[in-house]
């Protein structure tokens, strides 16, 4: 069954799907439809239930982490807020990009022309390509690591190699107990369709481990309504390595001579049908499994999806499945 083939249309065919577990929600939003909360001491994060971003207030000035365009003028409004409460300034002097995508990025331009703005040289890169003028690039970039240094704040910004995007970097707060890293985790929820949109899945696979050998207690993923805990990282582990062990099944269970023998010469629709197989065999114990576990998974083209990325990664990257004409 393909993605496609699963797509329905009009409100008499919409699904029910099971309760959201409570812990995946996070706390009420204001009137603004915004929360703004502390993560420790001048760290703070905001959310409209859907994006994340944060901030460290300072002498010299507000330091933003990403800036999604569905929180938008919030985060101004978020800013002043805990500024005013703190007795501090609420000028925004540095903006970091976590990676490049508008989704996390495109109100970058509302903060003024002389915030010095940080990210991963392919960050810049990427950003001159899309030349979009709500994501002005970079000034500042790295290479592997870089320290930002404000007014006695230290943040801590690394590279470990391609994941969700080509420059999706982790963003450490060292003295707040804290890491950023977006677009790989959703505390409490399965991930989206194809590992949250990801461009390179073994680097996705490994980027929760990576994250977990920082000292940290608070996470902040980028996405929904609360901050994340080291057992939330450790549960999406879990439900990754089911996704991996139950492909590997798949792909010993499934014989693709059916759909070879079915099709005759039409090559793509026995790979359809074949893989398509795979995938849905591989999908369903982990759907099962997770259910009122973590947030949408029984939205099954979630890990239909995530599943099929990991197994062709399995078969394309990694030579799982490969057979060897004799």
């Amino acid at each position: 069954m393909t993605a496609v083939s699963r797509a329905t249309t009009g409100a008499d065919a919409l699904p029910d799907y099971a309760p959201v577990p409570p812990s995946a929600f996070g706390p009420p939003l204001n009137e603004q439809g915004y929360h703004v909360g502390r993560v420790e001491r001048n760290l703070f994060w905001v959310t409209d239930g859907t994006y994340q971003s944060a901030f460290l207030l300072t002498g010299d000035g507000v330091v933003l982490f990403d800036a999604p365009p569905t929180i938008g003028h919030n985060l101004r409004r978020a800013v002043d807020e805990m500024a005013a409460a703190e007795g501090a300034t609420n000028k925004v002097t540095h903006l970091v990009y976590s990676h490049h995508h508008a989704d996390h990025a495109g109100a970058a331009n509302l903060f003024g022309d002389d915030v010095i703005r940080i990210g991963h040289e392919d960050t810049r890169r990427l950003l001159l390509r899309d030349n979009d003028p709500t994501r002005p690039a970079p000034d500042v970039t790295f290479q592997e690591n870089y320290t930002l240094q404000v007014a006695g704040e230290r943040v801590e910004l690394g590279f470990h190699g391609p994941n969700h995007s080509p420059d999706n970097i982790f963003i450490h707060f060292p003295d707040h107990d804290a890491l950023m890293l977006v677009d790989i985790v959703n505390s409490g929820w399965v991930p989206i369709f194809n590992l949250n949109l990801s461009e390179d899945v073994p680097g996705y696979i490994d980027a929760p481990g990576i994250a977990l050998g920082y000292p940290w207690q608070h996470y902040i993923g980028g996405h929904l309504g609360r901050l994340g805990t080291r057992a939330d990282i450790e549960l999406h582990q879990q439900y990754i390595d089911d996704i991996v062990e139950s492909s590997k099944d798949a792909l010993g269970k499934v014989d693709p001579t059916p759909y070879f023998v079915k099709y005759g010469p039409n090559a793509w629709a026995a790979v359809k049908g074949y893989l398509g197989a795979v995938t849905e065999l591989a999908t369903k114990p982990v759907v099962a499994k997770y259910t009122g576990v973590l947030g949408s998974a029984d939205v099954e083209e979630f890990t239909y999806s995530t599943a099929f990325m990991i197994m062709q990664s399995m078969r394309l990257d990694l030579g799982a499945g490969s057979q060897v004409h004799p």
